[in-house]
């Protein structure tokens, strides 16, 4: 049973509007991270990238903590290990079992190197341990602005390879055939998982990504099939748990990292709870799957986690 001094640190909403607004630039950058992760963790899921993501983190951890020892931008360091470790991943890993192989590789390096450079960095203590769980209140405006510009850059480019990366996404032998680019789509889609995944370290840290980009993605997955509906439901959990995390942090005393990720997971148990006939669940949803593929002429077969 937690002693009200334990509830004191979890939930502590004393003077809380006055310190709401030291949160306006999170909260912010909560929505740009909900849209951004919650649309690319779409395509994670589709393409079975869940440890890709895990991977990329750890060599943007760091970055960012090699950009924190140097004393230089920790977001432009955060989002160089993320690109180099995409990049790695989208050339070197172009089948399934090399991919795994590379990532396999790069998590243990690259969380080692963060590590080191934490360990030789001097500074406080809660800078260290912000870039693992995440902060609230560490999102100044700069920062925000990087934030936002990366999250308009990886939106943008969702947006113009949609279609064709959700046919290669769904059927990449199928679609090779029908003369879509698989490799150069897969390399693009690295590349903009990289910048998603660096934006995020900021807010929820390297350690748990996963719960913005992968989770809702795996819950909206739980409960539709529907095309359009899965990115709409998956955009709108990952929200739910970013500023919903937020809000109930600034009440606390602890990071903002176990909040998110209850409310993240949460929201998956309500929708496996809302779905646990799969047999129901596939003749159910079947017939959007099949409009979709008669109206691009590409089969689109959804993946559905747990």
């Amino acid at each position: 049973m937690l002693t009200a001094s334990v509830w004191h640190e979890i939930f502590n909403f004393t003077n809380y509007g006055e310190l709401l607004a030291l949160v306006r630039n999170s909260i912010i950058a909560g929505v740009v991270l909900g849209v951004v992760g919650g649309l690319i963790g779409v395509f994670v899921m589709m393409r079975d990238l869940p440890f890709a993501v895990h991977g990329i983190s750890e060599l943007s951890f760091a970055g960012a903590s090699g950009a924190l020892l140097l004393g230089v931008n920790v977001v432009a360091g955060s989002l160089t290990g993320s690109i180099i470790a995409a990049i790695l991943i989208g050339v070197l890993g172009s089948r399934a079992r090399d991919r795994n192989s590379i990532i396999g590789v790069l998590m243990p390096f690259g969380l080692g190197l963060g590590v080191l450079f934490l360990a030789l960095y001097k500074g406080r203590a809660a800078n260290k341990f912000g870039l693992l769980t995440g902060q609230i209140v560490a999102v100044d405006t700069p920062q925000l602005s990087w934030l936002i510009v990366t999250g308009i850059v990886v939106l943008v480019g969702l947006l113009i390879v949609w279609r064709p990366l959700m046919f290669a996404s769904s059927d990449p032998d199928q679609a090779a055939a029908r003369g879509v680019p698989v490799r150069l789509l897969s390399l693009v889609f690295m590349l903009l998982l990289g910048l998603a995944v660096a934006i995020s370290v900021q807010i929820v840290g390297a350690l748990l990504v996963l719960s913005i980009v992968v989770t809702p993605a795996a819950a909206a997955l739980r409960v539709a099939a529907s095309p359009w509906l899965v990115p709409v439901l998956s955009v709108a959990f990952a929200t739910v748990s970013l500023v919903g995390g937020i809000l109930l942090a600034l009440g606390g005393s602890l990071p903002i990292s176990p909040y998110v990720t209850t409310i993240s997971f949460l929201i998956y148990l309500g929708c496996r709870f809302l779905n646990t006939d799969r047999v129901k669940a596939t003749t159910f949803f079947g017939p959007f799957a099949a409009r979709w593929s008669r109206r691009s002429r590409s089969p689109i077969r959804v993946h559905r986690t747990g």
